[in-house]
């Protein structure tokens, strides 16, 4: 049985002081009045199921992924819970004359997981292949679990090239690696991203399928049937409960709904209830 994940990635987004305000919501439930005049709650979803916080949800991972400058202050906040915390990239050395990077060894003492890969990191900062591959290395070497991110763009989608850009990606980010242990993947395409156009369950579940058969390919089905592979691009409450009805798909990279307490929530009790 693969375990479900539900991890949000915050970005390029709040303040330390609005980081921790909005752990402490999520950490915390929804009790305030100013916060439950503008809760809506989908799907199956009450006020009440939101009011224990994420701490008090079982059967479902919990990630939450804030910007570097925060991770110290939620860390904090989410000591002896079941939340895990996560970053939302480092850089492939340990150390060294690289002005503005991010070591593993200086997030090993403050999380437990690392994305790698995003399509942001791809597109802005001309991340490649073997960047991704060195990245997940570095990652695996400090004992960090990687969330590596593959997605294609709509161009690639509408010419039929989803399939083989996908397995392109994951050739070259895991190329060299034996074991990928713990590493998780996240299917994101970049069409779904932040644009409210999210992939259809069936779609969604379809990809990740293929996925994981490349990833029997390149390892074996047994590796194949235990990596995690999340649904990543416009995850939220309204299609939470059609992604997570999928086989394949074990659980959500979440963004702009990660940053909305009422919302991240939401999803993840959706995914414990029908993924737990």
């Amino acid at each position: 049985m693969r375990t479900p994940m539900i991890a949000g990635n915050w970005k390029m987004n709040t303040t330390v002081t609005e980081a921790v305000e909005l752990v402490r919501e999520m950490h915390h439930g929804i009790h305030s009045q100013r916060q439950t005049e503008s809760v809506v709650c989908p799907a199956n979803i009450c006020l009440q199921d939101l009011e224990a916080g994420l701490d008090a949800i079982s059967g479902v991972e919990k990630v939450i992924c804030p910007p570097f400058v925060s991770l110290a202050a939620v860390r904090e906040i989410i000591k002896g819970s079941s939340i895990k915390l996560g970053a939302q990239n480092l850089y492939f050395e340990e150390k060294g004359a690289y002005t503005g990077e991010i070591s593993p060894l200086m997030l090993k003492e403050l999380c437990d997981f690392v994305i790698i890969g995003h399509s942001e990191r791809r597109r802005y900062f001309h991340e490649t292949g073997d960047i991704v591959n060195r990245k997940i290395k570095a990652a695996q070497k400090a004992k960090l679990k990687p969330i590596v991110c593959i997605g294609e763009s709509l161009e690639e989608n509408e010419a039929g090239n989803t399939e083989q850009v996908l397995s392109g990606q994951l050739e070259a980010a895991l190329a060299e690696i034996k074991g990928i242990g713990d590493l998780t993947v996240a299917y994101e395409p970049i069409w779904a991203i932040g644009t409210g156009r999210a992939a259809s369950g069936e779609i969604a579940n379809q990809t990740i399928g293929f996925i994981r058969r490349t990833l029997a390919r390149l390892y074996n089905d047994k590796t194949a049937q235990k990596t995690r592979i999340l649904y990543g691009g416009s995850v939220t409450p309204d299609n939470t409960v059609e992604l997570m009805d999928q086989p394949e798909i074990d659980g959500a990279l979440v963004g702009g709904a990660s940053l909305k307490s009422p919302d991240f929530l939401s999803i993840v009790k959706m995914a414990a209830e029908i993924k737990g």
